[in-house]
């Protein structure tokens, strides 16, 4: 299953990138001028200042042409999993200062590996599309869906909610991030953590998808060690790592989910 996927998410991070796939798995670091290309994870609305993934093996950077020069010098002699630790990061940060922006939140992103499957009784009810928007603006759900509004290059397409009589006790989401990859988010109310309800709402939205025909994927920050182990305990693998620069104000912010 993951093989499967990660030949995929070569090509959407090519696509991101605008490198080649195989720009991905080589030794040297790669920096290429961003572009807005067909297909692209849509997280805003115009190209990214930079952004930068490795899937384990070098790092390729996009960004815009003004940064090119000092991006050719700043990943030289540097392996490319070192860009992404602190000091480098720090770097990158006091560049980006001159153009009013700063480096995002890292995310540590996961493809499934494995199938699992859950059954507990407890009640739960979907929702899709347009039947997701009442829940917009509701400060219990931030990284189920989008928070605190729709963001309509990455629109919400399902949600599965567990119920406590009339009382939601959890709730998981997916957004349609680009055709066919499926972010999966989720938020559990804190009386009720503890009790395994993150992983049942994660695996039932991953199965789902997989049912659809799409590809399930979740993203967390590197310290969030609860949200980690719902990715592994769902039947995900760590895949990739990335991060953006975005302005210090932003309407649009990549999307947690976690």
């Amino acid at each position: 299953m993951f093989k499967e996927y990660y030949g995929k998410l070569l090509a959407q991070l090519a696509v991101d990138l605008n490198c080649k796939p195989e720009d991905l798995r080589k030794t040297e670091n790669i920096v290429t001028v961003s572009a807005l290309n067909e297909g692209r994870r849509r997280y805003i609305p115009d190209k990214f200042f930079l952004q930068m993934a490795t899937v384990g093996c070098n790092t390729v950077i996009s960004a815009d042409e003004c940064m090119q020069e000092f991006l050719k010098n700043y990943v030289k002699d540097r392996e490319g999993l070192r860009l992404f630790e602190h000091g480098c990061l720090s770097d990158l940060d006091e560049e980006l200062k001159k153009y009013g922006l700063k480096m995002g939140a890292t995310q540590h992103k996961f493809l499934p590996y494995r199938d699992v499957e859950v059954e507990r009784d407890i009640t739960v009810k979907w929702f899709y599309d347009d039947e997701i928007k009442p829940f917009y603006g509701d400060i219990r759900f931030p990284d189920a869906i989008c928070f605190p509004e729709p963001n309509p290059g990455t629109p919400d397409k399902i949600v599965v909610a567990a119920y406590d009589g009339d009382r939601i006790m959890g709730m998981s989401g997916c957004s349609e991030d680009c055709p066919g990859w499926m972010q999966i988010g989720v938020d559990v109310l804190p009386e009720y953590r503890m009790r395994g309800l993150g992983i049942y709402l994660v695996t039932l939205m991953k199965n789902k998808i997989l049912e659809m025909g799409g590809i399930p994927f979740y993203g967390t920050t590197c310290a969030n060690i609860s949200s980690q182990r719902i990715a592994l305990a769902c039947g995900f693998r760590p895949a990739w790592v990335e991060t953006t620069a975005e302005p210090c104000e932003s309407k649009y912010q990549d999307q947690d989910e976690f």
